[in-house]
């Protein structure tokens, strides 16, 4: 599948025997703001519950990717078959779904795309709504393949500072990254890793949708240059896949994500507000 499908293509499609719709739609932003559209799904949609289900919860920082074995059994449990075709919407436009497409990318699975402009878009075009999700009557088959390449640890990012093997790209706002805005958690400082370049998840987005493939080659040449090894970072891991996926769209290969991201590195790093 391409990394995007469009509402006209997901209105054409959304019969298909093995289609997949899941909603990943969280209440709101980390930096607290809400979705306007709530309570109505697109029509088949299955709910992807990605703060619960589909991160880790023993883990110590928020959004943590699940073990694979979490992650077969959640999506077995919402009737997701090994050869599903996937397609992933959040009712921001484009906020936590490209998240679970880069999560089924790093778990081996790669008929995954995201709805560009999410139910907001599908809404615009007057597509129809549902008041209810879809519910799996059966257990899928899926089976999850862990695609570590994709996975960045704190030590491999430490260690990254002095071997340079990989560019940073946060994706926070240039406030949080330039430490002149507080971070969403109170008691971590902001600013932002070394030697990491800058680009605002809103910067890759317009109106909810992703920008042309022209434009974000234009934006990821400027601020990175030809440099083909990157991995992606936030606050926690989330938007890092909003800009993870533009630099797809832009002709990168690299789908690394620093899973830990700020809040990791900052509390790792003692960069505490009750720090002197």
């Amino acid at each position: 599948m391409e990394y995007l499908v469009s509402v006209d293509w997901l209105s054409q499609n959304l019969k298909l025997d093995n289609l997949i719709l899941l909603d990943a739609s969280l209440a709101a932003t980390a930096e607290g703001k809400s979705a306007s559209l709530k309570d109505f799904y697109i029509p088949g949609a299955r709910k992807i519950d990605l703060k619960n289900k589909f991160s880790d919860q023993e883990a110590p920082f928020p959004n943590t990717l699940p073990s694979p074995a979490q992650f077969e059994g959640e999506c077995q449990a919402l009737g997701i078959n090994r050869e599903s075709k996937i397609v992933v919407y959040d009712n921001m436009g484009v906020y936590s779904s490209p998240r679970i497409w880069w999560m089924f990318k790093v778990m081996g699975h790669d008929s995954v795309a995201v709805l560009d402009g999410g139910l907001p878009a599908w809404v615009e075009f007057n597509h129809p709504t549902s008041s209810d999700l879809a519910q799996s009557t059966t257990k899928g088959n899926f089976k999850a393949k862990l695609q570590s390449q994709w996975i960045k640890s704190y030590e491999e990012v430490k260690g990254n500072l002095t071997s340079q093997e990989f560019q940073i790209i946060d994706a926070r706002s240039a406030g949080r990254f330039n430490g002149t805005a507080e971070e969403p958690r109170k008691h971590l400082k902001s600013g932002h890793i070394d030697q990491s370049a800058n680009i605002p998840y809103q910067d890759v987005l317009r109106e909810g949708r992703f920008k042309s493939e022209k434009e974000l080659k234009a934006l990821f040449s400027q601020k990175v240059g030809d440099r083909e090894e990157l991995v992606f970072s936030c606050g926690s891991g989330l938007t890092a896949c909003i800009i993870m996926l533009a630099g797809q769209i832009a002709g990168k290969k690299s789908k690394a994500v620093y899973d830990g991201s700020w809040t990791e590195w900052a509390e790792l790093e003692g960069l505490r507000t009750d720090n002197p």
